[in-house]
């Protein structure tokens, strides 16, 4: 299936979204999907680093919203 995930930020106070990348892909199924979200989160190049993401079908259907359930540094790097 075709998805759309959208990396965003998020601001605690009103929780705002500000979108920071977007990119399309193929995914078998909605496990699938997330983790190819994950990837694309260490390896896209973003202006700001995401705190959370949303994956879609290419209909909109939402598969998932939330954390990314990866910690990344300042840098992107991985933290422990």
């Amino acid at each position: 299936m075709r998805i759309v995930i959208e990396f965003y930020r998020t601001r605690d106070a009103d929780d705002a979204h500000a979108v920071v990348g977007r990119e399309s892909a193929e995914a078998a199924d909605a496990e699938e999907a997330i983790a190819v979200a994950r990837r694309l989160a260490l390896t896209l190049d973003m202006p700001q680093r995401p705190d959370a993401m949303s994956v879609t079908d290419i209909s909109g259907k939402l598969l998932y919203r939330g954390d990314l359930g990866i910690r990344l540094d300042n840098e992107g790097a991985l933290s422990p």
